[in-house]
């Protein structure tokens, strides 16, 4: 398996094969500055100066050979550009001509991760290593690598593996590793303590039982921070049963706990001074005979009756829970990730998480760090004049509003009657998978919006 930490290391004046970095502006003036034996190279390899380009430059020897490629703006690398090659080069040591890669060290470390638990070790993938002067760079980027690979490791693997159990094992190891809390909610106590929770979880067999898993770290007199992440592991959609081709990618349902446990483990590695508490609800949305119905009424942790007009509608029943948990510790930010609606994907596609906030200046923060990081986002409004949609006949509110229209909105505004205004409050609703790769990107399971919030934390902490 490859060791991301090795793969970005300090220039020391060690041997290492060169990278030319040009863009479409200059890459007519370079080309005329090479040597002929260059121009008939990149003539024979049909390079044009489009982005991920590249081609091999021959050499005084037979073994002495650079590359070229092409990216958008050589002035400021993105956090991508480099990817490519670090997919397709063969393995080595690579320094750039000239500058440092800066945002392009993520994408270099990111283009190398596999996902190979389930896969007969053939062989090992090749290193391909990145030299950099900017030497203390080096540790916070293999941490935001490493976060991304957690996101996608626990997102690819299968339910079998990755039930509510194994959500609390990854938890308590993450708390045994930072000296932190961890305490989790089961059984007779979370049905009386967290319905909602209880609820949807129900119907899985004792092995696979729902739970509210809480990990809490850093001083108590420390600025609080809230995170919580939806951790649905497996979602048949309970008896309003998803068809086959909607439920083949529920594994993935627990994305947003994926999410929120790696930025939790970087709030501890990097050693920010907040107090974080961390609320993972843990659930699987079987299919049995005590399932959750439709028409169902549950009591909240909150007080407030919700009606259950879909068993589809599940992810807003638990957070819910979990977000009033959290409240109730008084946190000066909460943040919570989950993959809620088909809604927001339909709106905005795979790439761009759905992000909405009940404070302009946080909303506006967190897509500023979102284009700094190369992690974008889009912000929806959380639009009151939907409120109706949410009422019901027989409870104070409805889980599913009839028609579909504004899914991602209403759902929002679901979890907004469970927050108060006056706490600042960002919520993910994020894909979490990438359905087909690209450079640095590959198709699976995936952390979007995990660096935007996690720069936003820095920004306010750090």
């Amino acid at each position: 398996m490859t060791v991301l930490a090795d793969l970005i290391q300090p220039d020391k004046g060690q041997p290492a094969r060169t990278i030319h970095i040009v863009d479409k502006q200059n890459f007519d003036d370079w080309l005329a500055a090479q040597p002929e034996r260059h121009r008939t190279a990149i003539d024979a390899q049909d390079m044009k100066p489009t982005p991920f380009a590249r081609a091999i430059l021959p050499g005084d020897k037979a073994d002495d050979w650079s590359v070229v490629t092409v990216v958008a703006d050589r002035v400021r690398l993105s956090s991508w550009c480099l990817a490519k090659l670090a997919e397709t080069l063969p393995a080595g040591t690579y320094r750039l001509a000239e500058g440092e890669p800066g945002a392009a060290l993520f994408g270099w470390l990111s283009a190398q991760y596999r996902f190979d638990t389930y896969r007969k070790d053939e062989k090992a993938a090749p290193a391909r290593i990145l030299l950099t002067g900017e030497v203390n760079r080096i540790a916070d980027t293999v941490r935001t690598a490493k976060a991304t690979a957690r996101v996608r490791d626990l997102v690819n693997t299968p339910t079998l593996d990755m039930g509510p159990a194994d959500l609390e094992a990854a938890v308590a190891a993450l708390a045994r590793k930072h000296d932190g809390e961890c305490k989790v909610t089961r059984g007779d106590e979370l049905e009386q303590g967290y319905p909602m929770i209880h609820a949807v979880g129900m119907a899985a067999d004792k092995a696979r039982a729902p739970r509210l898993i809480e990990l809490s770290w850093g001083r108590k007199d420390a600025p609080r921070v809230a995170i919580v992440g939806k951790g649905v592991c497996f979602d048949t959609g309970g008896l309003d049963i998803k068809p086959s081709a909607g439920m083949r990618l529920m594994k993935k349902d627990m994305g947003g706990a994926a999410h929120a446990l790696a930025l939790a483990g970087l709030v501890m590695e990097h050693n920010l001074p907040v107090r974080l508490h961390l609320l993972i609800p843990a659930v699987e949305n079987a299919i049995a005979g005590n399932a959750l119905r439709p028409g169902d009424v549950i009591i909240s942790r909150k007080g407030l009756s919700v009606e259950v007009a879909n068993t589809d509608a599940e992810g807003r029943l638990i957070l819910a829970d979990a977000l009033v948990r959290a409240v109730e510790d008084e946190p000066e930010l909460l943040i919570d990730f989950a993959t809620l609606t088909g809604a927001a994907r339909v709106a905005l596609g795979p790439d761009l998480p759905a992000l909405f906030a009940n404070d302009d200046a946080l909303a506006t923060d967190m897509a500023a760090n979102g284009t700094a990081e190369d992690d974008p986002l889009w912000r929806l409004p959380l639009w009151t004049g939907y409120d109706d949609m949410l009422k019901s006949d027989v409870a104070d509110l409805n889980n599913s509003p009839d028609g579909g229209f504004a899914g991602s909105i209403t759902a929002a505004l679901f979890l907004s009657r469970f927050v108060p205004d006056t706490l600042p409050w960002a919520h993910f609703d994020t894909f979490a998978w990438r359905p087909s790769a690209k450079p640095g990107r590959p198709k699976g399971g995936e952390a979007l919006g995990l660096r935007a919030a996690w720069g936003l934390l820095r920004q306010r902490y750090g």
